[in-house]
């Protein structure tokens, strides 16, 4: 039976179970805590990286051997435990970075994709609350000879971006000559992304004013119009207002 089939009151109670159990793991290395890292379950694995990440602030005492718990299960062979360790690290940085940016070095060249789009994924919610670290990593990433992890540096910084597109577009920019098309479609993709909300469009267009690559431009502006219908129920302004603003400008 999984997560979401029990009911709430019996969720509740298995997440503050798993916190118990995690929490006398780390204290006395007793109990079988870990089988929540590699549980079948996506949901019972983010309800333990989420107690992780609660334990890790609410335990100083502790935090070295919840670091230590997670390197030491950095490199396990099944790619869900992995894959936990990156989701829990991401939980850590948003307010220690620099304690959990070993794993995300690692995890970006994990063999598995899931572990690998963990790595997007934590960067993400990172990002959006701890951006100066976040950013400063990313930006070391974003000319690899690996068009994958050019790629998935470029879609991870993207929620930052949704709030406050002036942070990342200038990491953006660095990618606006790369001749991988799947990094192209990404950026393109992020661009259109960072974009629709109040007060974005502005920021945006006017830094694509100075970008050179004027082919990506036009495709961006496109992509611009366009996400402006697609999310016309978010979008502050409607697509033709979107369009004519931009027709305006360039």
């Amino acid at each position: 039976m999984g997560f979401y089939d029990i009911p709430k009151d019996e969720r509740v109670a298995l997440v503050k179970e798993m916190k118990e159990e995690l929490l006398q793991y780390l204290q006395s290395k007793q109990g079988g805590a870990l089988r929540y890292f590699e549980d079948e379950d996506t949901y019972i694995r983010k309800a333990c990286y989420l107690n992780i990440g609660r334990l890790y602030s609410e335990y100083p005492l502790l935090q070295k051997q919840i670091i230590a718990l997670l390197k030491s299960l950095s490199a396990h062979p099944d790619f869900k435990v992995r894959q936990t360790v990156i989701n829990a690290a991401g939980e850590i940085g948003k307010t220690a970075f620099d304690i959990v940016r070993p794993f995300f070095d690692a995890g970006l060249f994990d063999t598995h994709h899931s572990p690998r789009n963990a790595v997007i994924g934590s960067v993400k919610k990172m990002g959006e609350v701890n951006p100066g670290p976040v950013l400063e990593w990313a930006q070391s990433y974003l000319h690899h000879p690996d068009k994958e992890i050019r790629r998935e540096i470029c879609h991870g910084i993207e929620l930052r971006g949704r709030k406050h597109p002036e942070d990342i577009l200038p990491l953006l920019q660095a990618l606006e000559h790369d001749k991988t098309a799947r990094v192209r479609n990404t950026l393109v993709h992020v661009i259109g992304q960072i974009a629709y909300k109040k007060g974005c469009l502005e920021i945006v267009t006017a830094h694509l004013k100075h970008w050179v690559n004027k082919d990506l431009v036009k495709d961006a502006l496109a992509e611009i119009i366009d996400v402006h219908y697609r999310y016309r129920n978010f979008s502050f302004y409607t697509q033709d207002e979107a369009r004519l603003f931009i027709e305006k400008l360039f």
